[in-house]
């Protein structure tokens, strides 16, 4: 009994090593929970703007040819959550029976995408999850499985061309087929703006999930109207004093684009690994 109390308040004294700061999530709004939470758990007061909306691509033509068609291809690479929502939605719609998919290999790009094909039925079909999540590990993996193959890839409407690029150039056929689009909230410009500005309430650190994250929350910083968004938001002073936290390389590299800092960057390219990465960064508490 002494040992399960001490364990106890281990984690009682875990759960509380974000007590007193505030997080700014800026995840899509029906994806933000499963961060916040994880925040909220470890003590921090969380801030809830997306800086993202997931949206149904202008036309599904693509997508319902391919999902008709899947007895052509032999692998599916599947990249995010949002991909395997997009998919699944419209297989329900055309009725594409699960046998239409016996004959894949399916790679996903990290655990969470992974979950969220295997809630859907294909539990035994996840080949490939690369070790690192990001784009130049999955071709790492991929390489010398596809030469000659046909390859379905579904992804959002703007992303990184590593992966077909990095296929083709190892002799597979890859179809990429806009599953869904990412685009600025604009009716987050204001709230941000607004919390940023009072010092009662702004945020000790800014989370960046996405590349996607990091250019919108630019475009709500910055005036539509104006010839430079990057040079005016650079130059201002409200973000001074704000820690930004990148969930990997890839988000983190967006962000020096924007000459922004990366004071905090995940080990493991994960919203589990993002929050630990903020804890770690902090200096011990006394006791």
């Amino acid at each position: 009994m002494k040992r399960r109390s001490n364990t106890s308040q281990a984690s009682r004294k875990q759960d509380l090593s974000l007590s007193g700061l505030r997080v700014l999530v800026g995840r899509a709004r029906h994806q933000a929970s499963t961060l916040s939470a994880e925040l909220r758990r470890r003590g921090a007061e969380v801030i809830e703007i997306p800086f993202i909306e997931i949206c149904k691509p202008h036309s599904y033509g693509l997508l319902d040819t391919a999902l008709r068609n899947l007895a052509t291809y032999d692998w599916l690479i599947l990249t995010s959550v949002n991909g395997v929502e997009a998919m699944w939605e419209r297989i329900a719609k055309l009725r594409v029976s699960e046998a239409a998919f016996k004959h894949l290999r399916i790679a996903a790009i990290g655990p969470a995408t992974r979950q969220a094909i295997e809630m859907n039925g294909l539990k035994a079909k996840v080949d490939v999850v690369p070790r690192e999540y990001v784009a130049e590990s999955a071709v790492r993996s991929l390489r010398n499985r596809v030469k000659g193959k046909r390859v379905l890839l579904l992804r959002a409407k703007v992303a990184r061309d590593v992966i077909p690029r990095d296929l083709r150039a190892a002799g597979a056929k890859v179809d990429v087929v806009e599953a869904y689009e990412t685009v600025v909230p604009r009716a987050s410009r204001a709230r941000l703006r607004a919390v940023l500005r009072n010092f009662r309430v702004r945020p000790n650190f800014i989370t960046f999930t996405s590349s996607s994250t990091v250019r919108n929350f630019v475009t709500l910083l910055g005036n539509p109207k104006g010839p430079s968004a990057r040079t005016r938001f650079v130059s201002t002073n409200q973000l001074k004093g704000i820690r930004f936290a990148s969930i990997g390389p890839v988000t983190s590299s967006t962000l020096r684009e924007f000459s922004l800092p990366v004071d905090i960057e995940a080990r493991e390219y994960t919203i589990p690994g993002l929050v630990q990465a903020i804890v770690d960064s902090l200096p011990p508490r006394r006791q």
